[in-house]
């Protein structure tokens, strides 16, 4: 738990209290119920058309590469490699029947989750902004944008802003409080704005929105969690609210945040794949998640009672019996809702739902970093009391992304000591050399080296052929992109970019999970989401281990001791570096099409994003004059 004090007293403006008993949940009992949500026909035949292929292509992989590896039996290497190959091909699978499902529902034109608006009755709305050292004007611009876009629509629901700050940050608690009183002073008539600074950030934002949950959430039906960086449309906020009016059932509601605000190679990469191929997983993800969606922490709408009533989160034992803080909560915050009933609702057409990403290699493993020891966490709550099969599955999921990692790094470690044939296979040399080890494995022809990276690239990429392959063929979806032509070549550069990042990802994923396993703490800073560049030094320093494993490879190939079908990961990893400082190349303005990645919010900016960046521009510059 993080207990940093201020040093002088924090200022606070906020409404009278509206106190709500929101009590932490036990996790080895069922504290709370809410209205029981029951499984249809229809999510079972989706559910099963999902994972059904993904077991059955692996169960056929397994078995034919058991009957290869068994022709003289199986070593304990043998198993070791069957089993790493199982544990990554079948999350390979899954995301391609992701994909396959995602495409049967739209030729079906079948919604997700989506209930005709008609007249929702009007609500009352919390719009809560947690804040920690982030940049003032621009949290204060994007939420003065997004009070003006609701104040323009004139729906049916009564919206409050809250912004939540737990900087620690003097200055910046200063600069604030003076954005605070410039928004307040032009916030729309009928629209509420509140800000209060804690004077302990005890348990960081999970403890922020309870602190706010207990002190003032009996005034709202809904809030709207929203993150630092995120801006939504008043159509999207307002449809998150009519949605969450309409369900009483409905616990939580997500949408799918579109990355904006990228100028960088590499935030650029992330967007473009974001945009063009995201939406493809994550209408599939709709179709067999149904009421048993997931949270991502941000962009949602939650009916404050029953988060209040069935999803507090308690603190988990840590070594030596200490109490820790449960990282990354949102996944646990959704199962335990879907616990006491409440659906879980994932709606990935709500469109106007905007968040930004890293702009730099560096900044997005910082960030992932985090990430990967609170998904670790999950693999300790997976024994929750009375939780939904699909929330376990979310959980699990969730550790798996980056457990991955470790499974792929292994998988090529043993591909290299394989080496390219019977008289470089290092394994097979030492085990001539000790009589007691059973002589592995079969000799793999070069073909069939190369057939197996082809199918595993395949199912890796196909995904975003998939998406890519849908907009080629849509002209009017194409035409978004700025035309096939211009969004193949977009595409293809994508693509070229991610096979050269992903072995550099994988080594510091491997990293993070090793940290998080052998070490209780991690640094945590704010996110960077302002372009910077890293000097050569830092960039050697935090990619040594892919450098070092790149060059060792790199002598193997010259020696002739590793099979040529490394040499995509080997030059990604001696390239390490390099790769590195392109990431955050600024490509914004290039005059190459091809090399901006081009996509819909960055040829044709949506009117919100152009409205946040006047508002950021009017507070800064009245930030610039000093206090009045």
């Amino acid at each position: 738990m993080d207990h940093t004090v201020n040093t002088r007293a924090p200022f606070s403006a906020m409404p009278a209290p509206a106190p709500l008993v929101a009590d932490p949940q036990a996790l080895d009992r069922v504290c709370a119920t809410g209205p029981v949500t029951r499984r249809t026909a229809r999510t079972r035949r989706w559910r099963f058309a999902t994972f059904a292929p993904a077991l059955a292509g692996t169960a056929l992989l397994m078995y034919g590469l058991f009957g290869w590896l068994a022709r003289d039996g199986m070593t304990g290497m043998e198993w070791l490699l069957l089993s790493l190959i199982a544990a990554t091909f079948i999350w390979v699978t899954l995301s391609v029947s992701t994909v396959g499902v995602a495409i049967a529902g739209l030729l079906a034109r079948a919604r997700a989750d989506a209930r005709p608006m008609g007249s929702a009755p009007g609500i009352d709305v919390a719009l809560l902004v947690p804040v920690y050292n982030e940049v003032p004007q621009n949290v204060f611009g994007n939420a003065a944008a997004m009070l003006h876009a609701l104040a323009a629509r004139r729906g049916p629901h009564r919206y409050t802003l809250f912004i939540l700050s737990d900087t620690r940050d003097e200055g910046i608690a200063q600069l604030e409080e003076r954005a605070f009183h410039q928004l307040a002073a032009r916030a729309p008539e009928g629209f509420s704005v509140y800000y209060r600074r804690r004077e302990m950030n005890t348990d960081k934002k999970v403890g922020n929105i309870a602190q706010w949950t207990r002190g003032w959430g009996a005034a709202f039906e809904g809030m709207v969690v929203l993150d630092a960086d995120s801006l939504m449309s008043g159509r999207a906020i307002e449809r998150l609210a009519s949605e969450l009016s309409l369900d009483p059932e409905a616990g939580l509601i997500q949408t799918f945040p579109m990355l904006i605000g990228a100028r960088t190679l590499f935030a650029r990469m992330q967007q473009f794949s974001n945009i063009a191929y995201g939406w493809l997983l994550a209408e599939g993800l709709a179709m067999w998640a149904r009421t048993e969606g997931n949270y991502w922490g941000h962009n949602a709408i939650i009916r404050t009672r029953a988060f209040a009533e069935s999803a507090m989160l308690p603190h988990m034992r840590g070594s030596g019996g200490r109490q820790k803080l449960i990282l990354s909560h949102d996944f646990v915050e959704a199962g335990l809702l879907r616990r006491a009933g409440w659906r879980v609702r994932f709606l990935p057409r709500v469109t106007g739902s905007f968040e930004e990403t890293p702009a730099t290699l560096i900044d997005y493993v910082i960030r992932d970093r985090r990430w990967c020891r609170g998904n670790l966490q999950h693999l300790r709550l997976l024994g929750t009391k009375g939780l939904h099969p699909i929330s376990r599955f979310h959980l699990f999921h969730g550790a798996v992304a980056y457990l991955l990692s470790p499974a792929w790094f292994f998988l090529l470690v043993i591909w290299a000591l394989l080496g390219k044939d019977t008289d470089t296979n290092v394994i097979r040399y030492f085990n001539e050399a000790n009589p007691l080890f059973p002589d592995w494995p079969p000799a793999m022809s070069h073909i069939d080296s190369v057939v197996f990276l082809v199918v595993m690239y395949a199912l890796l990429l196909t995904p975003k052929i998939a998406g890519a392959g849908i907009i080629a063929a849509t002209p009017r979806a194409a035409r978004v992109f700025g035309g096939a032509g211009p969004f193949l070549r977009s595409f293809l550069f994508e693509v070229a970019l991610s096979v050269a990042y992903a072995p550099i990802m994988m080594i510091q994923q491997t990293k993070a999970v090793w940290r998080a396993l052998t070490s209780d703490a991690e640094a945590w800073a704010p996110q960077s989401r302002e372009a910077r560049s890293h000097g050569w030094l830092t960039l050697i320093k935090f990619h040594w281990v892919e450098t070092v494993l790149g060059l060792l490879l790199l002598s193997g190939l010259i020696a002739g001791l590793v099979s040529l079908w490394l040499v995509p990961i080997v030059a990604s990893l001696v390239a390490a570096v390099p790769l590195s400082a392109l990431s955050g190349l600024t490509v914004a303005d290039s005059a190459s099409r091809a090399f901006r990645l081009d996509s819909p919010y960055t040829l044709r900016e949506p009117s919100i994003v152009r409205s946040a960046r006047a508002e950021r521009a009017r507070i800064t510059d009245a930030l610039a004059l000093g206090p009045e």
